[in-house]
């Protein structure tokens, strides 16, 4: 009998997924490279939503340690507990457990920057006192020495009362194994002592508590007196007395305002802690350095962030068309293989113009999504985008937003789906709504099409000095969606959106090289947002308008074609045969359409568009434009019964042969002028107006944003119209 060979595997090769045992908040300065981190501990086993009643989203993963496994929820970015950005109010809220769907953390893992230890310690000082169990990861300690930079951690970390502190290079993992071990026992770990940077403020704290009998957080105490005029003043109020409180004030803070008070006890603590613990090497400064320092002057990072956005915009076009062409092409041949499998009828229909021509609609953007996203991620993990938006900011002050505006806005020039999530980064509410609201108007792909359809057939081909008439006609639209945009931001930013002016206040990160891992994880977690949330609207929105343009099927038309065609057969033959037959076939498909919901929608709304100079046609491509613009020549296509796959040479005939009943064309030059200013301003886009009602958890402002932008779209062509009429 022949011996069983066996093998024994090291109980530490086998990797077990135990299930999170505790909460753990990772919260830090924006650019630190907390995200990078987050994402090397958790790698793919993390979640992404939104919290509950904002637009903040929520990151959580999982980190699987020696002996167990902890939740880590990824806080945005900030610099202070001030409580007055959502961001600020998001990270304190879900660190005292108030954010519902949230575990309360049984513990902190703050992230410092070793490049800039000046803002990182100023918030730690204030978690320090919030006396929470804490680890501090310390990030980019190779720039810092590569930089010359010398940081004594045993006397920072004496300064913090004894707070372990793990240097960990978050791009190479360099470090990742001593801070999990520290990870292991966060949660039984006591809690830091409170920083002697301000004793006054920290003994009169401790005493409202107690006063209040611990119904008021240390740091909601805190954030009261600091801030007269935050949410969190009323509730101090409420339990001692304003007056009480106000005479607390007084003792503590004087005549000073408190902010400011409260910056200079925490910066004067922050400087006598670097100045013992942080050395400044002298460095000989390299070319690279030299030519950083020389990028970061006006003229060569003006110079640079164009180049910059001419090569994404140039890579969104250009190497997003043929995957885009790949994707229409796999649709295109699906919808006839399935149309081969079935008999000719409703089903068919409904799988291959509804089904499958629903998710390739969503799906061709896809590309484009993947590219823009793709270098924004690269941008923002680089450094460079805090650099253009700085850049750009006194620019957007004229319109009331700030610099963090500039990206999405100019992203909205290839689709406004990835430009309006791509706000994002915007911390204020008001001037993220402002400038959700204004993207829609940019130029975007989708709206090239028509763009092209309308300007080749009714703008002469001729040239006006060195310049093309069609072009400057091309170039005046995209000036007017510029001009749409900005002027919207204007005025919501003061009326609806009225507030203070933008805080842009931003510490320059270091150039990096982007880490892999987190630009994939980032682009997987874009794509998978946008397939999921936008995909599915304009998929339904999809089906809808085909059971509109389907439906009543008219039993005479189909018999009137079959008998038109044996009539044709008799004195017709080989291809004049087959012209003659695709003729009779797309006419039936334009009769069908005609007497459809869709095409008598069109006769309804007719009378609504006809001080436009639009007939029932014009107004049904538009109706159903309304869900996607690129639906559009399709639809003409097949109303002027050229089919569905309409060509723009024979399209352009039919629209310029297209007349009133006396005989008038409809397609006049003031009439064309108004359907572009109202495909310019008007918002078709099923996907942007779901993308604008989940970034901002609500349908108010996507309701808005339809009407807004459908009045001044109509008023515009109106006037345009009835203006140019009468000359």
């Amino acid at each position: 009998m022949s011996e069983v060979e066996t093998t024994y595997v090291p109980v530490e090769n086998i990797s077990i997924h135990r299930r999170a045992s505790a909460s753990i908040a990772v919260i830090g300065n924006p650019n630190s490279g907390k995200s990078t981190l987050f994402n090397r501990l958790t790698g793919m086993r993390q979640t992404t939503g939104n919290y509950p009643g904002v637009t903040v989203e929520k990151h959580s993963g999982t980190v699987q340690l020696e002996n167990s496994a902890l939740e880590l929820v990824d806080l945005p970015g900030i610099y202070c507990l001030g409580g007055f950005s959502t961001d600020e109010r998001i990270a304190i809220d879900v660190i005292l457990g108030r954010i519902e769907g949230t575990p309360s953390p049984g513990g902190l893992l703050v992230v410092l920057d070793a490049t800039h230890l000046y803002q990182g310690l100023y918030l730690l000082q204030q978690l320090m006192e919030m006396q929470m169990p804490m680890v501090v990861a310390m990030t980019m300690t190779d720039v810092a020495t590569s930089s010359g930079i010398d940081i004594s951690i045993e006397v920072l970390q004496r300064h913090l009362g004894g707070i372990k502190i793990y240097p960990v290079v978050a791009t190479t993992g360099r470090g990742l194994d001593t801070l999990k071990e520290a990870l292991e026992t966060i949660t039984g770990a006591a809690h830091p002592a409170i920083p002697e940077s301000w004793p006054e403020l920290s003994s009169t704290a401790d005493e409202l508590v107690a006063r209040c009998e611990g119904r008021l957080p240390r740091i909601d105490v805190i954030q009261a007196l600091i801030h007269p005029d935050g949410r969190r003043a009323g509730l101090l109020e409420d339990h001692l007395g304003a007056e009480e409180v106000d005479k607390v004030r007084e003792q503590l803070f004087g005549d000073e305002p408190p902010q400011a008070c409260e910056a200079r006890h925490r910066y004067r603590w922050v400087h006598d802690v670097l100045k013992e613990s942080l050395h400044q090497a002298p460095l000989i400064e390299r070319y690279g350095a030299r030519g950083l320092r020389w990028l970061n002057q006006p003229w060569p990072a003006t110079l640079l962030f164009f180049a910059v956005m001419a090569l994404v915009f140039q890579a969104v076009f250009s190497w997003a068309t043929p995957m885009m062409e790949a994707i229409d092409l796999g649709a295109s041949l699906l919808a006839d293989q399935v149309g081969e499998w079935l008999p000719a009828g409703a089903f068919s229909s409904f799988l291959t113009d509804g089904v499958i021509a629903g998710v390739g609609s969503v799906i061709i953007f896809l590309p484009q999504i993947l590219i823009l996203f793709l270098f924004i991620i690269i941008l923002e993990d680089s450094g460079f985008l805090a650099r253009a938006a700085f850049l750009m900011d006194r620019v957007m002050r004229t319109v009331g937003l700030s610099g963090q505006s500039v990206i999405p806005m100019l992203s909205s020039f290839a689709c406004a789906v990835p430009a309006i999530m791509a706000t994002r980064v915007i911390p204020d509410r008001r001037d993220r709504i402002a400038t959700i609201l204004a993207a829609p108007f940019m130029t975007c792909s989708a709206r090239l099409p028509v763009y092209a359809l309308l300007i080749a057939a009714f703008v002469p081909d001729e040239s006006v000095g060195w310049f093309n008439l069609q072009g400057i006609v091309l170039l005046g639209l995209y000036l007017l969606g510029i001009l749409g945009g900005l002027v919207t931001a204007w005025i919501m930013k003061r009326s609806a959106l009225r507030g203070p002016k933008p805080q842009f206040a931003l510490a320059l990160p270091e150039f990096r090289r982007p880490n892999l891992q987190t630009v994939m994880i980032k682009l997987f977690d874009r794509a998978r947002i946008f397939l999921k949330r936008a995909g599915t609207v304009i998929f339904a929105v999809a089906i809808i308008i085909w059971a509109l343009a389907y439906f009543p099927r008219s039993e005479a038309i189909p018999a009137e074609l079959q008998q038109a065609i044996a009539q044709a057969e008799t004195v017709y033959s080989g291809a004049r045969l087959e012209q003659e037959i695709l003729g009779l076939q797309n006419t039936a498909a334009a009769d069908q359409l005609e007497q459809s919901f869709l095409g008598r929608a069109g006769r309804l709304v007719e009378p609504v568009f006809l001080p436009l100079g639009w007939d029932w046609r014009v107004s049904a491509a538009v109706i159903a434009g309304f869900p996607a613009r690129e639906v559009v020549v399709a639809v003409m296509g097949t109303i002027y019964a050229v089919g569905e796959e309409a060509e723009e040479a024979s399209l352009t005939a039919k629209l310029r042969s297209a007349a009133w009943p006396d005989g008038s064309p409809i397609f006049t030059v003031p009439m064309v002028l108004g359907l572009l200013l109202f495909y310019a301003w008007c918002l078709q886009c099923a996907a942007t107006i779901a993308t604008i009602r989940r970034e901002t958890n609500s349908w108010r402002w996507p309701l808005f944003a339809w009407t807004y932008m459908t009045v001044i779209g109509y008023t515009g062509a109106f006037l345009i119209y009835q203006v140019g009429s009468m000359a």
